[in-house]
């Protein structure tokens, strides 16, 4: 059996209590049975009663004992002040607990506490089923309440709602009720939050509810109601679109000021917010940025702007820079998210410091002055020719071209300066002839002469391997016999010169250079043979091997073979033709002697087999003739490549064309039209073409009536049969 370390004694057992009346006492005896030191406490509860009564209803003398030995013993004196529970009245029980800290065990008694009807107040019992109530703006919630009269008696009630604005509570906020002895009921309170954020911010409001009676004190309960959040916060920015500088962003102009967006906030919610902004973006880094250092405090339906300064570094050249920033807000209250939107995206334009219009109309001046002192100016008196061109020629090995034109000039070229935008092509001016120049050849062997046809009937022999090249010979037969065509025979001692009135005469020009001097000027030569012609001599062309057969063609459409072995000659059949129809042009391929090209001023382009009509006395037949070529206008010159496989032509419809051909001399069936290698300013008329083949291009040299000496290349067409290496 356990050992009872407290020994407790109630006296007396019994007593009676009336509230209003004098207390009632009993005494409680308490003896230290361990074999320690003890302190001693009591507590006394009411049968009836929950954990939370209130513990005023009575009083105990001394609260705590002093430390008794073991055998001692300590006396407690409890006074009953009120009634333990309002309102009863009858018999109950009162349980008399005793304790020790120091000691494990514990003792508890009864004591029978007789309750009479009393004569004082009773408060009344006032409970909340719920004591926290959240919702939101435009809503309503039921508050109740529980109201019970503890008394022997009834009472009127008087129910007070206090802590909410009184506007927000449907039907007021007071009730009246009768509440009958013992009696309980409940009372709803009616709370209609305002549809106005601004009317309705939230927070936790405390609330209270007083009731008020006749028969005693009155009492009251608490609770909150949370109005929760609700709304947004607007973000703008104005402008939304920056430029720096701020104006006259078309004149030149250093300077470099700031720009500021404003960033505004609207807080269209019921919460106070705090709010600060963060920049984003990768042109963030292109960019100085100034912000407030502290948070824009923002109450419900107030706006603030947040100033945003921008600086960014301007460039000097080109188009103006596009950048982007993006403008995040930041809110301290994240119950409501973000901002509506979350971000901007704020626009800037830096333009350069010197405006594109100004760049431009520079770089369009520059241009503008680099072509005209440039050889692709017609018009330039310091470069090239400054009157039409009459005739070029490639010379061997294609490294050079001589021109002449009417400008009374002959200029060499340097072929690769053509392809070079930083060289330029014009080597210098071979000599002015005094006179218009009509047609150049050079000399086949070394290259080292150029005999030029003068507009006065005068021929002259110039020097290209001094150092200023200077006239080696100077002979004409008639004065003002136009010098038309030029034909060197192969062994360069022999010169055949065609004239307009019709004369073909042969010169002997071989030289030694040791005695040029005694030459030069000269004007007592005589030419070694004529020939006389019904028809003015536009072209000149050897044809057939060792130089014997002569081609001569020009005005009526006129076509003949002179042998020059036999002194004979041969018509060759060519679509008649009156005083303005003339053959202007003649070439052959050096590989290929029999065939022949001619162009027209009717538009017609020619080739043909001269070995039928001068070998096997056949009449010359053409293989291959076309009329739209240069679109029906004259063809003022053709040339044939060295191979005979490709034909260049130029006429009066202001383009150069080239012919691809076959091994027979025909055209080739995917060029049957042409291509167009080069077109004049203004499409002005070709008068003179001349074609190579070197490498892997095809290189065409042009002289026209817009003064241009053009050199073209264009790759060589292998696949087609006739060019092979």
């Amino acid at each position: 059996m356990a050992e009872n370390l407290i020994e407790t004694t109630v006296n007396p057992k019994q007593l009676k209590f009336k509230p209003g009346g004098a207390p009632g006492s009993f005494e409680v005896t308490v003896v230290n049975e361990s074999d320690r030191f003890a302190t001693f406490q009591l507590e006394v509860t009411a049968a009836g009663t929950d954990g939370n009564q209130r513990s005023d209803w009575y009083s105990i003398s001394p609260e705590v004992s002093t430390k008794k030995p073991p055998g001692d013993f300590t006396k407690f004196h409890i006074l009953i002040l009120d009634t333990p529970v309002p309102g009863f009245v009858g018999m109950m029980n009162l349980t008399v607990r005793v304790f020790s800290l120091e000691l494990p065990d514990e003792d508890r008694e009864v004591v029978r506490l007789n309750l009479e009807a009393g004569t004082g107040s009773v408060v009344l019992k006032l409970e909340l089923p719920v004591r926290e109530f959240e919702e939101y703006p435009g809503n309503q919630d039921e508050i109740p309440v529980r109201i019970y009269n503890p008394g022997q008696l009834p009472t009127n009630v008087t129910l007070k709602f206090s802590g909410l604005d009184p506007r927000w509570i449907v039907d007021g906020t007071e009730r009246h009720l009768q509440l009958p002895a013992g009696g309980q009921t409940s009372e709803l309170f009616i709370c209609q939050i305002p549809a106005d954020l601004l009317d309705a911010p939230s927070q936790i409001y405390p609330f209270k509810i007083e009731a008020i009676h006749s028969n005693g004190p009155s009492s009251w309960v608490e609770g909150t109601f949370h109005v929760l959040p609700m709304g947004v916060v607007e973000f703008t920015n104005k402008p939304d679109q920056h430029q720096i500088p701020t104006k006259l962003t078309w004149l030149p102009n250093w300077r470099n000021p700031p720009v500021t967006y404003d960033l505004e906030f609207e807080n269209r919610s019921n919460l106070h917010q705090q709010v600060s902004v963060e920049i984003q973006g990768e042109d963030q880094q292109q960019c100085t940025l100034e912000l407030p250092e502290t948070q824009a405090e923002l109450d419900p339906g107030e706006t603030q702007s947040i100033p945003l300064g921008v600086k960014a570094r301007r460039h000097w050249l080109g188009r103006k820079k596009k950048l982007f920033l993006e403008a995040v807000g930041i809110l301290s209250d994240q119950r409501l998210g973000t901002t509506n939107p979350s971000s901007q995206i704020l626009k800037l334009d830096v333009f350069p410091i010197i405006p594109m219009w100004l760049l431009l109309s520079g770089g369009l001046l520059f241009l503008f002055l680099a072509w005209r002192l440039s050889g692709l100016n017609p018009n330039n008196r310091y470069f090239g020719h400054q009157d039409a061109v009459n005739s070029v020629e490639f010379n061997g090995m294609s490294q050079n071209v001589v021109s002449a034109s009417n400008d009374q000039t002959l200029i060499k070229w340097r072929v690769d300066g053509f392809f070079n935008p930083f060289a330029n092509p014009e080597v210098g001016e071979i000599a002015d002839t005094g006179k218009a120049v009509r047609v150049i050849r050079y000399k086949p062997v070394n290259n080292n002469l150029v005999a030029a046809g003068l507009e006065n009937g005068e021929i002259q022999l110039l020097n290209l391997l001094a150092e200023t090249p200077e006239l080696v010979e100077s002979f004409s037969y008639q004065k003002d016999d136009r010098v038309l065509a030029l034909e060197f025979m192969d062994d360069s001692r022999y010169l055949f010169s065609g004239h307009g009135s019709g004369l073909v005469l042969l010169w002997d020009v071989q030289q030694n250079l040791d005695d040029l001097s005694s030459t030069v000027g000269g004007t007592s030569k005589q030419p070694l043979r004529r020939g006389e012609f019904d028809f003015a001599v536009y072209a000149l062309k050897f044809v057939g091997p060792n130089n014997t057969n002569l081609a001569i063609a020009g005005r009526f459409n006129q076509f003949v073979i002179w042998n020059l072995s036999k002194n004979a000659l041969q018509r060759v059949d060519y679509p008649q033709g009156g005083q303005n129809d003339y053959i202007f042009s003649m070439d052959t391929a050096q590989l290929k002697p029999y065939l022949l090209a001619t162009g027209d001023n009717q538009g017609r382009i020619t080739l043909w087999d001269m070995q039928k009509c001068l070998v096997r006395n056949q009449p010359c037949e053409p293989i291959d003739q076309w009329s739209n070529g240069h679109s029906g206008k004259p063809v003022r010159s053709v040339a044939l490549s060295n191979g005979g496989c490709y034909l260049a032509s130029g006429g009066d419809d202001g383009r150069m064309m080239l012919w691809p051909l076959t091994r027979e001399g025909r055209r080739a069936e995917q060029f049957i039209t042409g291509k167009r290698i080069g077109r004049s300013f203004n499409n002005k008329k070709f008068n003179s073409i001349d074609i190579n083949v070197l490498k892997d291009d095809i290189y065409i040299v042009s002289g026209s009536d817009d003064t241009q000496v053009r050199v073209k290349r264009t790759p060589r067409l292998q696949g087609l049969g006739c060019d092979r290496d």
